[in-house]
């Protein structure tokens, strides 16, 4: 594991075990945090730990990818109750000085019985990074953002696709089967803009923000690739909140 990589796994544990050193890697005069539920700085990094009550906090990082410049991991947490989490830290000259994340109550199993963090962990085609994050982007504004859903199979090898969404099940049919019964149900799911994609090898996280239900929503889906196809699906939504309610003045994107 690279240096950054390990400093951020270092720094989301420390949220469990309390250590104080790792905290080190964010750089205390130049922290800007993007949960608006969280305070500004490492002040407000600190405040929020220490509301949590002694010795409840869990935190099992599953995986752990670095993009250029940032870092991005996949946690399942226990945290004012269990969470799934993808974070994302910004480096400069060796250290943190800018966060994201997106937080979604754990649930699940879905109807396939696969959790929202098990599957596969494996980095794998490097030299593949630039291609996959390219077609990962070009499914989320062709499907989700522009409905294009007659491109949807040229993504996908046949029916072949894992997913680990807690409300849909496996393949490509069940994706668009669960999407009917949402439409059905009254339930629209609009992606309105991407803000950001990242990736190494063959995994590849999109953030988007747009609507669910008529609430403004971040989207954040990471993506396996495999052969050029789409082949796995992890994601956590979280409804963004009204900005008389945000701790912070940075939005909940700003990348």
């Amino acid at each position: 594991m690279s240096t950054k990589k390990q400093q951020v796994a270092d720094l989301l544990k420390a949220i469990e075990t309390g250590a104080a050193a790792p905290v080190a890697v964010i750089n205390p005069n130049n922290y800007k945090q993007h949960n608006l539920a969280v305070a500004d700085g490492l002040a407000g990094f600190g405040a929020a730990l220490q509301q949590l009550p002694k010795g409840s906090a869990k935190v099992t990082t599953v995986r752990v990818f670095e993009d250029g410049n940032y870092v991005f991991a996949h946690t399942d947490y226990n945290f004012f109750g269990p969470k799934i989490g993808f974070d994302v830290f910004r480096f400069e000259d060796g250290k943190i000085v800018e966060h994201w994340d997106n937080l979604q109550t754990t649930a699940g199993p879905n109807p396939s019985g696969h959790t929202m963090t098990d599957g596969a962990t494996q980095i794998t085609d490097l030299d593949k990074t630039a291609a996959n994050k390219t077609l990962v982007r070009s499914f989320v504004d062709d499907i989700l953002v522009n409905g294009r859903m007659e491109k949807i199979a040229g993504y996908f090898d046949g029916d072949n696709y894992i997913q680990h969404n807690p409300q849909i099940p496996d393949q490509l049919s069940g994706l668009g089967k669960a999407l009917e019964e949402m439409a059905k149900a009254g339930i629209t799911m609009k992606y309105d803009k991407i803000h950001q994609v990242l990736g190494e090898g063959n995994f590849v996280l999109v953030v988007s923000e747009g609507q669910l239900g008529g609430k403004h929503t971040s989207f954040y889906d990471l993506f396996r690739v495999e052969n050029g196809k789409i082949a796995e699906h992890w994601d956590t939504i979280e409804e963004i909140p009204a900005k008389e309610e945000w701790k912070n003045n940075n939005g909940k994107f700003g990348y």
